[in-house]
């Protein structure tokens, strides 16, 4: 047993990632909405089978699609979660989820009213398989009790390739609403808490004085009664990088380390997903090549029994909500 769901908003590329993983899972992608020529050309070659509609409302009231999947302009995902929540539907968001905390109080409301799922692909989480492995790890006490997580994601700024929305902070939302909600998740997930203290944040342009709005530069310093978390996101990937961002993850715990290097291994192993766990008897580089991708499984079913396997959506809002706040701070420090 399956689900039918449609795409509203195919902006950011990440759009073929989050089709793809429900296509994997067994779900059928019945239509799309984009008023873009140029966006809806490569998507309707990609993904022949979903039929293009004139209006997004076809999709929200069309009773067979339980599940809307959108990568639109960053500032737009929110509002569309509501109307997809209020037309019945389940919600399935690129991040970030919310650009403001106005959005994000707005989505808690409706979503408590509705009983709907809002849920955020956090692709650095849910579709690496080195993360997947390391929580399995974390949960079996393979490093003791997790005291500390370093997560550092650059990217490439390809500016060629970004829209004119991608630069203007109202609709990108600022780099730590944006690319840190990944780690800010992270933290929530591997320390198992519910809450964190922002201990301190920092926002800069460092290297793109043509485009002011731009944020190039951003980090962030967390804590709960446990554990503390260092987060470090940028711009700056270098050319020569055969990806987009060399993105880390640091797990320190009492009996143990967990280090991912999740998209490629610097001077190392080829391919991704590397993990390199170290406790008191030894070291181990494990291979993850094999590892299942759960999050497009897990939602298919939580869709079909109302239930909270693939993301509590506690941890869903808390993720933004620390994200947005830390963005706040770090903007009033400037």
């Amino acid at each position: 047993m399956s689900i039918q769901f449609a795409a509203i908003g195919i902006d950011h590329p990440h759009i073929y990632a989050q089709v793809d993983l429900l296509l994997r899972a067994g779900a059928h992608l019945s239509s799309f909405y984009t008023n873009l020529d140029m966006l809806a050309a490569p998507f309707a070659v990609r993904f022949p089978q979903a039929k293009r509609v004139a209006d997004y409302r076809e999709i929200l009231n069309d009773p067979a699609i339980a599940l809307v999947v959108s990568s639109g302009i960053s500032s737009e995902r929110a509002p569309l979660g509501v109307e997809v929540m209020r037309a019945g539907k389940d919600y399935m968001s690129d991040k970030p989820g919310a650009t403001s905390l106005a959005q994000l109080d707005g989505l808690r409301r409706v979503q408590a009213e509705t009983g709907r799922i809002y849920s955020i692909c956090y692709s650095e989480h849910f579709e690496v398989r080195c993360v997947v492995k390391a929580g399995e790890l974390v949960q079996a006490g393979a490093i003791g009790k997790l005291v500390n997580c370093i997560g550092i994601g650059p990217h490439r700024l390809r500016r060629a390739t970004r829209p004119a929305w991608f630069f203007e902070r109202e609709k990108y939302g600022g780099i730590l609403t944006d690319i840190a909600s990944h780690q800010v998740e992270q933290f929530l997930f591997f320390t198992g808490a519910e809450d964190a203290e922002i201990a301190s944040a920092c926002v800069a342009n460092r290297d793109n004085p043509a485009d002011p709005e731009l944020q190039d530069f951003g980090e962030m310093l967390l804590r709960t009664k446990d554990a503390t978390g260092y987060i470090r996101v940028d711009w700056f990937t270098p050319d020569a990088m055969p990806t987009w961002g060399d993105g880390r993850l640091m797990l320190i715990g009492t009996h143990g380390t967990i280090e991912l290097r999740k998209y490629f291994d610097l001077g190392g192993e080829n391919g991704a997903d590397h993990l390199f766990l170290a406790d008191n008897h030894s070291i181990q580089r494990i291979d993850c090549r094999h590892v299942e991708l759960p999050y497009g499984r897990q939602l298919i079913h939580d869709v079909l029994h109302r239930t909270e396997t693939a993301m509590p959506q506690a941890r869903c809002f808390k993720a933004m909500e620390i994200a947005l706040k830390a963005q706040a701070l770090a903007e009033k420090s400037a």
